[in-house]
């Protein structure tokens, strides 16, 4: 089985490109910025011998629509992923989350109302403050940054991506996570998640994280260079009966840093679930 996106599915925030395989109890899966669902792409085959895969791209991500002046804020994509659920008539998945899918995945639960079978949450964005001082400093500057000429524009993305790294990824993982952000609509877009970046859609949720209604496992690449193994711990802290776990060697992409470390970490969880 291979990733793809053979689905296409009309929403509020636009065309939200999608895919699903295997057969079993449902599992979606929610990437982070500026990645895609790619990003699980290495992952898939094992868990589709085991559950019934749904994923997608984000609005303003990947394969999916990108257009000027689009909302795609953690707000925004909080509400789509709900949408989604229903669209995939899934009332209670599995739910693996990557980056800001933690704070997305949140949202949807205990805003919106999505029940969860179970829930892990692999190098989160889930609380304040977030964001590398790179991050911080396009945000305030995204217009400048908009309008650079196309090879820099690229050598930004390509730098980004490489910073949330320990290690080299295979060159062909690198190009399908870059590629995306190129197109002129992708430039635009790249530089929109920036900013409509907002730290008060995680503090409005911070506060419940001790109300989560399903079991949870918190997973850590310890060598994250975005988002400190600390912010990972007080993430556990907060979630009383969440299971904690480290991945040494391993920073905040470790899907494909090294897919098999991975699966080790997620498949006991994942199949201890109500079926």
């Amino acid at each position: 089985m291979q990733w793809h996106l053979r689905d296409s599915v009309a929403t509020s925030a636009g065309r939200v490109a999608a895919g699903s395989a295997g057969d079993g109890p449902a599992l979606v899966l929610a990437h982070g910025w500026p990645w895609s669902s790619y990003s699980w792409h290495r992952v898939l085959p094992r868990l589709a011998e085991n559950f019934r895969v749904h994923w997608y791209d984000m609005p303003g991500f990947g394969q999916s629509e990108m257009k000027p002046g689009q909302r795609t804020g953690l707000d925004v994509q909080g509400e789509i992923f709900s949408a989604m659920l229903d669209h995939w008539n899934l009332r209670k998945p599995r739910v693996v989350a990557h980056d800001f899918g933690g704070a997305i995945t949140l949202r949807a639960h205990l805003l919106h109302g999505c029940e969860y079978d179970r829930l892990v949450l692999m190098n989160v964005v889930a609380m304040r403050p977030w964001g590398s001082a790179f991050f911080d400093h396009v945000g305030r500057y995204t217009e400048a940054f908009s309008g650079l000429p196309p090879h820099i524009h690229e050598a930004v993305v390509r730098a980004y991506i490489k910073g949330a790294l320990v290690g080299e990824l295979l060159p062909e993982d690198l190009e399908a996570l870059v590629a995306p952000w190129l197109s002129e609509n992708g430039r635009i877009s790249f530089y929109n998640q920036f900013a409509q970046a907002d730290e008060r859609y995680t503090a409005e949720i911070e506060p419940m994280f001790g109300s989560v209604r399903c079991p949870v496992r918190i997973l850590w690449g310890e060598d994250d260079p975005w988002i400190p193994l600390e912010r990972g711990r007080s993430l556990h802290s907060r979630m009383p009966g969440s299971e904690f776990a480290t991945m040494p060697g391993l920073g905040h992409l470790p899907q494909l840093e090294n897919p098999e470390t991975v699966l080790e970490k997620l498949l006991p969880f994942l199949r201890s679930g109500s079926g």
